[in-house]
């Protein structure tokens, strides 16, 4: 199902590569996909805004080739991605709304599943960070985020958000999510600092997270996702 876990060079710290990409995480059933659909921009911003997909692309097309990390210690080795880049989005749709005083610090992702990824504005807006339609020259399956989902390469899997329906802009750090201590979210996440707990340290969680993948994989591969 998932292959077998292999020692490599070049990973972040505590990384080893898996067989192909799968799904890992997240509800069993995949969820509804509007039609039509769109993004609903709301926050910090003079008013809501509802953004079809379709405005993608009128925008600039990106392609990049990068790898994703899952938090539980397993990486996915060179991805091809497309899309649009995160930071011309927020340059050309989001920055517009905004209120000329605003100072904005957070940007919040969310899913149709429900999902919601915190970021810093700082982070979302380096220049591997898109937002994705396409994986692997096919268009994005619902296995893995369909219709659009955030690809955040320097950060843990749990911030690349999939599914994406919504963005929340914020000028102040939003609650994070309130799971179990065991998997508190970091609020930065970053792979190669190993940011993988918000409380508990690096030395603790990683065997723990790690024992957990194959029950994970198990559970993820349950459900209609094709």
């Amino acid at each position: 199902m998932c292959g077998s876990l292999r020692s490599v060079t070049q990973l972040p710290p505590g990384q080893r590569t898996v067989d192909g990409f799968p799904r890992f995480g997240g509800p069993v059933k995949p969820p509804a996909v509007p039609a039509d659909p769109a993004l609903d921009i709301t926050g910090a911003v003079r008013e809501p805004v509802t953004v079809p997909l379709s405005v993608l692309s009128t925008l600039p097309r990106t392609e990049q080739t990068s790898d994703f990390h899952c938090v539980a210690g397993w990486s996915a080795i060179g991805l091809r991605w497309a899309g649009v880049g995160f930071a011309a989005f927020y340059r050309s749709i989001i920055e517009p709304q905004l209120p000329q005083s605003a100072a904005v610090m957070h940007i919040v992702f969310r899913g149709l599943d429900g999902y919601r990824a915190i970021v810093f504005l700082e982070d979302a807006l380096q220049t591997d960070v898109m937002l994705a339609d396409r994986l692997d020259d096919e268009p994005l399956s619902l296995k893995h985020g369909a219709p659009l989902r955030l690809v955040i390469p320097r950060q843990y899997g749990y911030l690349n958000a999939k599914h994406l329906c919504a963005i929340e802009v914020h000028a102040s750090a939003p609650p994070i999510p309130l799971n179990l201590v065991l998997f508190r979210q970091h609020p930065r996440a970053r792979v190669w600092r190993e940011e993988r707990n918000g409380i508990l340290p690096t030395i603790l969680v990683r065997p723990i997270y790690r024992s957990l993948i194959r029950p994970f994989m198990r559970r993820s591969a349950r459900g209609n996702w094709d």
